[in-house]
């Protein structure tokens, strides 16, 4: 008999293998074959069949669903990002032990889920974690991130696991893998993209670290966490934050570009409506991208962005990817000037503007703009 399972029925079989042995038995019935792409199974009646298939069904269900083996980790910071990752995480059954510095907003995570411990402390969240521990910190790149991690490195044990999810220079992480080393510890970097949306209900996952065994422990949380094909394993540490600055560094270009072009259409003598102009481009057009689409969001609450400033600050990674572009001898024009006009944005006037102008007046008599 073949049976095609529907959505209500999926969710718990996909998030809890145990329950579904437990309920498929309950009914005498076993599934011989899984297809996973229509998500169908066939069904046996007869108790013998069951007990030569059971261990092959299982093996199936393990190899193909999204289930995970990893069962509790600990997070350190629940700011936009670590909020979304823990729902996400203990949507799939993973236990959460949470630890922020502003104590409330753990409590507040802890509402969402039994599945979610709030910790006290970084003392507190370790002695929560069964060995070997795995830690995941996910703070702003620099000290909090760096700090944190140098904390850890003292209270961590041979064999635990340590990530850094943030945005951090990978050259910080390299130095940080030298110590973690020393102590057995297994360091990963962790490049993540996708936004609050992703971190969510599925995000994007650069992965480096140098022990592949740890690798394979860790890689059911990110199957798990990410969306389909959205995870990769780039080798060695450092890798990890090396593709997410580049990756950061195409994201300025590709941003840059599309705010260029609706400030000519702005200048232009025609009347847009940028919200249609952005939707018409995210159907069928060669530009089409998850960037027009918030940008039609935008748009829709805004017409003109005209209730927001024009200014916008500069992440560590645009700046860094242009460094690595310099030290590389590899030309990257449109990353670099993107990188510049973020930094205009935040001048109201500037020194370069003034003495143009003053020289413009000196050599040819050109009118300047007093103050």
């Amino acid at each position: 008999m073949w049976k095609k399972l529907s959505s209500n029925l999926m969710k718990p079989l996909l998030l809890n293998l145990n329950k579904l042995q437990t309920t498929l038995l309950r009914v005498r019935f076993f599934c011989a074959s899984f297809n996973r792409k229509t998500f169908t199974f066939k069904f046996l009646t007869n108790e013998k069949e069951l007990l030569i298939i059971k261990e092959s069904v299982i093996k199936i269900l393990t190899d193909n669903l999204r289930r995970v083996d990893i069962m509790k980790f600990g997070i350190i910071g629940l700011g936009k990002m670590g909020y979304n990752l823990v729902q996400n995480a203990v949507d799939h059954g993973i236990e959460v032990v949470a630890f922020d510095q502003n104590e409330a907003i753990a409590h507040e995570a802890e509402k969402y889920s039994e599945k979610i411990t709030a910790a006290h402390s970084l003392e507190n969240l370790l002695s929560k974690l069964p060995s070997p521990k795995i830690v995941w910190v996910m703070l702003p790149a620099g000290e909090a991130t760096n700090s944190t991690i140098e904390q850890l490195s003292e209270q961590l044990s041979a064999g635990d696991i340590l990530i850094d999810g943030g945005n951090s220079n990978y050259k910080d992480n390299l130095k940080q893998n030298e110590e973690l080393k020393k102590k057995g510890i297994h360091f990963f970097d962790v490049g993540t993209s996708g936004g609050m949306a992703g971190a969510r209900s599925g995000g994007n996952f650069m992965i480096g670290g140098d022990d592949e065994a740890s690798w394979k422990v860790l890689e059911p949380l990110f199957k798990a966490l990410a969306q389909e094909n959205g995870y990769l394993y780039t080798g060695k540490l450092g890798s990890g934050h090396y593709l997410k600055m580049i990756h950061n560094g195409i994201e300025y270009g590709m941003m840059q570009a599309i705010a260029e072009g609706f400030e000519i259409l702005e200048a232009s003598p025609y009347d847009y409506d940028y919200e249609a102009v952005a939707k018409l481009w995210n159907h069928g057009s060669v530009i089409r991208s998850w960037l027009m689409e918030l940008a039609e969001a935008q748009f829709a609450q805004d017409p003109k962005l005209e209730d927001i400033a024009g200014k916008v600050a500069a992440s560590g990674e645009g700046k860094w990817t242009v460094e690595e572009s310099l030290d590389l001898e590899v030309p990257a024009p449109i990353i670099a000037l993107s990188l510049m006009m973020r930094n205009r944005s935040l001048q109201e006037d500037t020194m370069t503007g003034k003495v143009v102008a003053a020289l413009r007046n000196g050599f040819g008599g050109h009118a300047v703009v007093e103050k």
